[in-house]
């Protein structure tokens, strides 16, 4: 069974998180959302939040979960037994990052494939920390995040 961890702190989920999932699901047999506790990471929403949100996001596709972890991505990969981990990059910057990430993580689970897939166009420019400082001034993030979060997020 091909299963894959898409893991990140979604604080929120965003359009190209989301788009990211879509269209890694012909490639995999599960998709394991993955919201990952970050103690360098001050989160806007709870933990609880994200995974209702993230669950509301994908409650009509079959092969995805949520689920949520502390520690090493790596090891949740390892304790769900996937053997891909999937990633989205914006750009380059997000490239080198990543890369630096994926050979790390091989080293300490020589099994698991990073696969990474780039995102949209229209979705490059849509970050997380962005939508969250919209929100913080009251602004719309109608066209940033999906629609299943915004009752989430009022």
């Amino acid at each position: 069974m091909r299963i894959a961890v898409f893991p990140g702190s979604f604080d929120p989920i965003t359009l190209g998180h989301e788009d990211i999932v879509k269209r890694a699901l012909p490639l995999f047999d599960e998709i394991i959302v993955a919201v990952g506790v970050n103690s360098t990471k001050k989160s806007r929403f709870s933990l609880e939040q994200k995974v209702k949100m993230l669950n509301a996001v994908f409650s009509d596709f079959p092969k995805v979960s949520v689920q949520s972890f502390e520690g090493l991505t790596a090891d949740f990969c390892a304790k769900e037994d996937a053997g891909f981990l999937l990633r989205g990059v914006r750009n380059s910057s997000d490239f080198e990052y990543e890369s630096t990430i994926a050979q790390m993580t091989k080293k300490l689970y020589s099994s698991l494939e990073t696969v990474i897939l780039f995102t949209k166009e229209e979705y490059s420019s849509i970050s997380s920390t962005v939508v969250r400082e919209i929100l913080v001034n009251n602004g719309d993030v109608s066209a940033f995040v999906p629609n299943a979060v915004l009752d989430h997020i009022k």
